[in-house]
């Protein structure tokens, strides 16, 4: 039977739309998560997101659903993708510093090096862990990165990639939580990204 994947929607900050046709590709079903009742019936949810971190915030607590989303982590397994793995963490310091979810040590900040910001592009994962996300997925498995925010202050690593010369956190998991987060988009990252997707559903 197919897991029902609850895919929150914060808005313009949200970007559901490409996430929801992926994992339909998959063969999961797809509930959109707006407000706290959404997530009743869901097996699995899936924070996506792009923008910014503040923006995302003040979406998210708009909605009314943060306390909701905060109680879904050990209950449910929650997959973070790039912005949406950002708000996991405590804080975030992009304009200013911005609660996060807190659900994860860490906070994002912008990424500290001398190239052009946002990093956009492929990139490898160089993975760290052991772990059921990248099950399958290899060093030849490149993946789309568009992103001016990066991880710093956390050991809950599950792979770095690199920004030219400069090594980055890419991947998370808080495993007692059941909870992962990918810095890279996996619904425009073609085969490999949907390895990871279809790990995810399958867990």
């Amino acid at each position: 039977m197919s897991p029902v994947i609850g895919l929150v929607n914060y808005g313009k900050a949200g970007n559901v739309f490409n996430v929801k046709k992926a994992l339909e590709f998959l063969g999961a079903k797809v509930k959109i998560v707006e407000k706290c009742g959404d997530f009743d019936g869901t097996d699995k949810i899936v924070l996506p997101g792009v923008g910014s971190f503040n923006d995302a915030m003040a979406e998210i607590e708009a909605d009314g659903i943060k306390e909701s989303l905060v109680e879904q982590a050990g209950k449910k397994h929650i997959l973070g993708i790039c912005l949406g793995m950002q708000i996991l963490t405590k804080a975030g310091f992009e304009f200013g510093e911005a609660k996060g979810l807190g659900i994860v040590d860490g906070e994002a900040r912008k990424i500290n090096v001398g190239y052009k910001i946002p990093h956009m592009g492929w990139s490898y994962v160089e993975i760290v862990k052991e772990n059921p996300i990248f099950k399958g997925v290899d060093e030849k498995d490149s993946f789309y990165f568009f992103h001016s925010l990066e991880i710093i202050k956390t050991d809950q690593i599950l792979g770095f990639s690199k920004y030219n010369d400069y090594r980055f956190v890419s991947a998370i998991q808080a495993e007692e939580k059941g909870l992962f987060g990918v810095q890279f988009h996996p619904e425009k990252s073609r085969k490999s990204g949907l390895k990871v997707l279809k790990n995810f559903i399958d867990l």
